[in-house]
């Protein structure tokens, strides 16, 4: 099929699903009857299929409807036409795909729960009947395991409610896992031996090492960073030498960072001290009250006290 026919095809069928009516109609007579008693097709409005994909186009009839379900809430019904001559073996994937940017566009407009978006293909190639199933599920290689996680709640993992000895039986994880449960809530020197007992045993690469510690420098705290470091350094002699020059660099970088902020402080106040000076000088020498505040910055209450 050429590109000018498939033009014409998607010209026709946007001409008629573009009239609410034979929208309507089209709905009410495709949908299956569990979907369509549902469905309250008197608010049955067209909107805009701007949220595809750029790759995806070309290939998308751009037409989909919103209207209430028979519950009052507001609910999607995607309508596409397939331009292609040849069945697509993926198009219930491509389905699903036109569905979630349909679904991200209704929360980008400040809803805060998904829409139910219907897909339903519209086709009429040579091939016939359709050859594949528009079950997106059986677009998998095992359809019967993909079921097992689209079909039901997705695994979580908690870490906020994992104990602690349950946390240490969990092999090269377990460091990264108590680390981050308790990084808001504990001091790391309460932990200090256990995390130097993980990095024993399960022989941590030094970047992963180097990651953890400016990781708990960061966004951790402990009262004796020094007894911390010492602490992990005895427990995990295999990293001492490590652990002991990552101390000096993260001790190196928290004195530049007061070094800074002194000369930051020291600097302004230098600025204070000399302003105070020079208006001290002019309100000596008779100047107005007004032209002292636009020549040094000082507020009336800063002046107030220089009066006294």
């Amino acid at each position: 099929m050429t590109k000018s026919s498939l033009s014409q095809h998607d010209s026709l069928f946007k001409k008629f699903l573009g009239d609410i009516a034979v929208a309507r109609d089209f709905l009410e007579v495709h949908l299956p009857p569990h979907l369509r008693e549902r469905c309250d097709f008197s608010t049955l409005e067209m909107e805009s299929g701007s949220f595809i994909e750029d790759n995806l186009r070309t290939q998308c009839s751009d037409m989909l409807y919103s209207m209430k379900t028979t519950t009052g809430h507001a609910g999607y019904v995607y309508a596409l036409v397939e331009h292609q001559s040849r069945p697509e073996k993926l198009m219930a994937f491509r389905l699903m795909r036109y569905a979630v940017a349909a679904m991200q566009r209704h929360l980008e407009q400040g809803n805060d729960t998904l829409p139910v978006v219907i897909p339903l293909l519209f086709y009429h190639g040579t091939t016939s009947p359709y050859p594949y199933s528009t079950k997106w599920l059986d677009c998998f290689c095992e359809p019967e395991l993909a079921a097992t996680v689209y079909q039901q709640a997705f695994p979580l993992v908690d870490i906020t409610t994992i104990p602690d000895e349950e946390i240490l039986t969990h092999r090269r994880v377990a460091l990264l896992q108590l680390v981050q449960k308790h990084i808001r809530t504990r001091d790391m020197l309460e932990l200090a031996v256990e995390l130097a007992t993980l990095i024993e045993r399960w022989q941590y690469s030094k970047e992963q090492c180097k990651s953890l510690l400016y990781y708990i420098a960061q966004a951790g705290n402990t009262i004796d960073g020094e007894g911390f470091i010492r602490t992990l350094a005895e427990k995990s002699p295999t990293y001492r030498e490590d652990f002991m020059t990552i101390a000096e660099q993260l001790e190196a970088k928290g004195e530049a960072r007061g070094e800074a902020r002194g000369e930051a402080r020291g600097y302004q106040l230098g600025r204070q001290d000399a302003s105070t000076k020079i208006a001290r000088q002019l309100l000596a020498n008779g100047a107005e009250r007004n032209l002292v505040k636009i020549a040094t910055g000082l507020s009336d209450e800063e002046l107030d006290t220089l009066a006294h």
